[in-house]
């Protein structure tokens, strides 16, 4: 399989309608986050489909995908290197898992939109760093106090692979730290991995939010509480806690 083949197997799946409706969703405006992103309308189960039918790209081949101005063709170079690590995972060769991991936190810069973060994200850096000890995880603490959108919600997004496994303590950690940042992907992003841990153990969850829901950003705390009883979101919402 070639790249050039990849890029024509997209193009023949392109919907110029859905490209269009897609940028409703992302943000693409001069200054916005998404500044240039372009989208050619393909969906994301022909981009899994893809990625299968192209799994054997070599990373040289996948970087130029992934450092295409195309949002599809990013996505299909990460769903690649997500299929990749997953099949080294399963064949528990660590030595390729480490090369994708550290080859997925070298090209931060092109994994530049939500959706391109969490699809891949949670399986690559979060998988990877799920069995490791803390020399290794705390890197996402470093990421979390980056200055960079992207590097921040990877942070606290690869913490969903430690919440299955009732590992909870990371997610707080990146919770405490992004509490008041500004930006709303960051607010959703921690948002929902609060909500992931309240699924796991509420109690958890209500020890978090006791003394910062006052303070958080209301979409941080909307996103956190959106699975709690009625009578127990209301409480935090009108500050009755």
């Amino acid at each position: 399989m070639t790249l050039t083949k990849a890029k024509k197997a997209l193009q023949q799946n392109a919907d110029p309608l859905r490209a269009k409706h897609a940028l409703r969703f992302f943000k693409i405006a001069k200054g916005e986050y998404g500044e240039g992103d372009k989208f050619i309308g393909v969906t994301m189960p022909v981009l899994r489909k893809l990625a299968n039918e192209f799994i054997q790209l070599e990373i040289s081949q996948i970087e130029k995908l992934l450092q295409s101005k195309i949002h599809e063709e990013r996505m299909l170079a990460l769903l690649i290197l997500m299929f990749q690590f997953n099949i080294a995972k399963k064949q528990d060769n660590t030595h390729q898992q480490k090369i994708i991991y550290e080859y997925y936190l070298s090209q931060i810069e092109h994994i530049n939109n939500w959706d391109l973060v969490d699809t891949t994200c949670r399986d690559i850096v979060g998988g990877f760093l799920l069995d490791k000890p803390k020399k290794h995880k705390d890197i996402l603490i470093k990421l979390s106090k980056s200055p960079g959108l992207w590097e921040k919600r990877i942070a606290v997004v690869s913490t969903w692979q430690f919440i299955r496994e009732q590992q909870f303590d990371y997610t707080l950690q990146i919770s405490k730290i992004l509490l008041h940042d500004e930006h709303d992907l960051i607010q959703k992003a921690v948002g929902w991995m609060l909500r992931e841990v309240g699924k796991k153990d509420l109690q958890t969850l209500i020890q978090f939010l006791h003394p910062h829901y006052r303070t958080m950003p209301r979409t941080m705390l909307r996103y956190s509480i959106e699975k709690l009883e009625e009578e127990l979101r209301q409480n935090f919402l009108k500050g009755r806690i």
